[in-house]
């Protein structure tokens, strides 16, 4: 049997006559003499309608929800039904009746952990469908716009032997008769690779044994991270606009039925424009306070001040010159002002808050090993990362975008668990 050459529903739908379809049921219901299957594929749905005294008829009374079939009929006006058009079935060419189906797409909202413990099943569904095309067209944003602005991609070990983000978060894996760790980040081996290639990126997991329980983290999530030679704190945050509008942009371009089946208001989504707002961190202590936060200069802006802070714009922020001390150890301070790093973290609006980190980095061999000292780090850890330093070191900078935290700002999404196809946390491991 050629299952080849079925006709994609939202194909079918813009067109009319003798047609065959394949895919899933969605819905089923019977009225009188007839059987009405809504059928589910990749592109969209349409409403199949058996007509009693036909074999065809006799295979719709056994189908159930997620039976699968091949079907073969007439296309003809319907404006009740999905679509417009309904199918009127001649022949079922082929199907396969499940068992019955453990979900309720209907009520599924009542049990989140239940959908997770059936992800795979779960997956199905017209919501995680639209979130997984929104994902497709993030990812692919991210690479269409660095490879036109002449960065090159790379790849980095996921084994790794010294922590980027700090060792309380590494996950440790034996390795033959040593001990290594699930990266944290490719960022080091990102700045190795621009005294080659000076522009460079790569989208890839990333790990963090972090205990939070939180609705924005997760312990393996995708990474999209970039260096470049020869730019600043003020370049980096031109281009971390850049990126962002862009992969906004495409996905108003390509997803508006996508936003509109997750009930996603794309108003606030249609302001993503440079230049983003700019906020110093001093700025941000001033205003945290006076919403009621007990924050002292110095002390780590969270979830909760990023959330408050992000509803006082009506776009992403940039938030910048963040203390010494709540920064990883390679972020180059301010020479004007020694207590500052040149960092930025890159807030999304309505609430949703980090989804890049990054800064100029440490370009100076006696400045970085006497920073990692101060940070009570062991510089024979970072010998290598040292090294680059000692030959022909620039100035550079580079960032990290966390890809699923944007996926679950821009979809709308109330849990980043939500943003992926199989999460993993602390709690979840499975399937």
């Amino acid at each position: 049997m050629a299952y080849r050459a079925a006709t994609p529903i939202a194909e079918a739908l813009k067109g009319s006559g003798r047609v065959t379809l394949r895919g899933w049921v969605y819905r089923k219901r019977e009225l009188r003499d007839k059987i009405f299957v809504v059928l589910r594929d990749s592109t969209g749905i349409i409403q199949l309608v058996f007509s009693r005294g036909t074999p065809a008829f006799d295979i719709a009374e056994r189908l159930n929800m997620e039976s699968a079939l091949v079907a073969t009929g007439t296309l003809k006006e319907e404006p009740r039904a999905p679509g417009g058009k309904e199918l009127h079935v001649e022949s079922v060419d082929w199907y396969y009746v499940g068992k019955p189906y453990p979900i309720n797409e209907d009520a599924a909202q009542a049990d989140s952990e239940y959908l997770l413990d059936v992800r795979h099943l779960w997956l199905r569904s017209r919501r995680m469908q639209a979130v997984l095309k929104i994902r497709h067209t993030v990812f692919g944003a991210i690479h269409e716009w660095f490879r036109r602005r002449g960065y090159y991609e790379v790849q980095a070990p996921m084994f790794i032997t010294a922590a980027v983000e700090g060792g309380a978060t590494l996950f440790k894996v034996n390795y033959f008769d040593d001990v290594v760790y699930l990266t944290q980040s490719s960022q080091f081996y990102l700045e190795a690779l621009i005294y080659s290639l000076e522009r460079v990126y790569t989208v890839a997991p990333s790990f963090r044994a972090e205990p939070s329980r939180t609705r924005r983290h997760l312990t393996e999530f995708w990474h999209a991270e970039a260096e470049e030679a020869w730019i600043g704190l003020e370049d980096l945050m031109g281009i971390t606009e850049g990126l962002i509008s862009y992969i906004v942009e495409r996905v108003l371009e390509e997803r508006q039925d996508e936003l509109k089946l997750l009930g996603r208001r794309t108003a606030p989504l249609e302001s993503v424009k440079p230049p983003f707002h700019r906020v110093s961190y001093d700025e941000a202590v001033e205003i945290l306070k006076k919403k009621g936060f007990k924050i002292e200069w110095g002390d780590d802006i969270g979830a909760d001040e990023e959330r408050a802070l992000t509803l006082e714009f009506d776009k992403p922020v940039q938030l910048f010159g963040f203390p010494e001390k709540v920064k990883a150890f390679y972020h180059r301070n301010d020479p004007k002002r020694p207590e500052v790093t040149l960092s930025v973290d890159v807030l999304a609006p309505e609430g949703y808050g980090e989804v890049i980190g990054g800064g100029e980095r440490i370009y100076d061999e006696e400045e970085l090993v006497d920073k990692i000292k101060r940070f009570g780090l062991n510089p024979k850890d970072y010998q290598w990362y040292i090294d680059l330093r000692r030959y022909g070191s620039v100035p550079h900078a580079g960032f990290g975008l966390g890809v699923d935290r944007v996926v679950m700002w821009i979809a709308g999404l109330d849990h980043i668990r939500d943003a992926v196809p199989f999460p993993r946390d602390i709690r979840r491991k499975y399937p």
